[in-house]
């Protein structure tokens, strides 16, 4: 099964559980999701499968002698920890992953098809507005035909 796509505000409650859309775990095969560092100050969680082919292919596409393969695996791959979603549909946000991604109280929760991100809500904001001459000129790049 495939993650869907979509843009869901939540919020985190006190003990640092954020509830993830029903639209969302509808796409999950499991209960239980990986949870890392992301690029940008967000979270990245994936499946168990999509973690470990991601986890594979960095390891077999880097050497542990390289300054840059090194700093990947310990941003990436050490940070990453399993987590469960309840029955109330609930993941428990490590508190180590919740200081990195800045997250308070109010969150954004991306469905982008084989992963989903957590964002703090005004860090997300802050970025797509930051990011937006960026994006007009990517899209300038795509030759998509036929739409």
């Amino acid at each position: 099964m495939e993650l869907v796509t979509g843009e869901f505000r939540n919020t985190l409650d006190d003990k640092g559980r954020l509830s993830l859309p029903a639209r969302l775990r509808a796409g999950l095969p499991g209960n239980v999701l990986v949870v890392t560092q992301g690029v940008d100050r967000c979270l990245w969680l994936f499946t168990p499968e999509r973690w470990n082919a991601l986890s594979e292919q960095l390891f077999a596409t880097t050497s542990l002698f390289h300054q840059q393969a090194r700093l990947i695996q310990r941003r990436i791959i050490a940070p990453a920890q399993e987590v469960e979603i309840d029955k109330a549909g609930r993941i428990a946000v490590p508190q180590s992953l919740r200081e990195y991604a800045g997250l308070s109280k109010d969150c954004v929760v991306l469905g982008i098809t084989k992963r989903l991100e957590i964002w703090d809500a005004d860090s997300y904001k802050a970025w797509i507005e930051a990011t937006e001459a960026e994006f007009a000129a990517a899209s300038e790049t795509l030759d998509i035909q036929n739409l």
